[in-house]
């Protein structure tokens, strides 16, 4: 069974938002609300970055400068979903958007990737 599933990316303008989303079909409501959650991202020709993370209450958020203001991560644990509101997108935010999961019992899991372009 697929364990996270990413979607809501899309190509918007400079200035625009998007807010993707992460579902984890393969996780129990009780894991997931144990688990600490990350959103990563991948631009063409470079490595994978953390972007932002959220502790297992939602309470505990850190972001990267890059984002800083701009990004807010959340969560829903009774629906075992992330999300990660982008506001005031730029070009430079351009890139494939990983959720990951940092299981407490088991390696971390990644979902497949939810492409955002900012492009006018």
């Amino acid at each position: 069974q697929v364990q996270l599933v990413e979607s809501g990316g899309g190509v918007v303008q400079p200035g625009g938002s998007l807010m993707p989303s992460c579902e984890a079909p393969g996780i129990s409501v009780v894991t997931y609300a144990e688990t600490p959650m990350s959103w990563y991202r991948q631009a063409p020709g470079k490595e994978r970055v953390l972007v932002a993370h959220i502790g297992t209450a939602g309470d505990a958020r850190n972001y990267e400068h890059f984002v800083m203001g701009r990004f807010t991560i959340s969560r829903n644990n009774a629906e075992k979903t992330l999300y990660l509101q982008m506001n005031n997108l730029k070009p430079e935010d351009t890139a494939v958007y990983y959720c990951k999961a940092h299981l407490l019992n088991g390696p971390d899991l990644w979902g497949q990737g939810t492409q955002v372009t900012v492009s006018s």
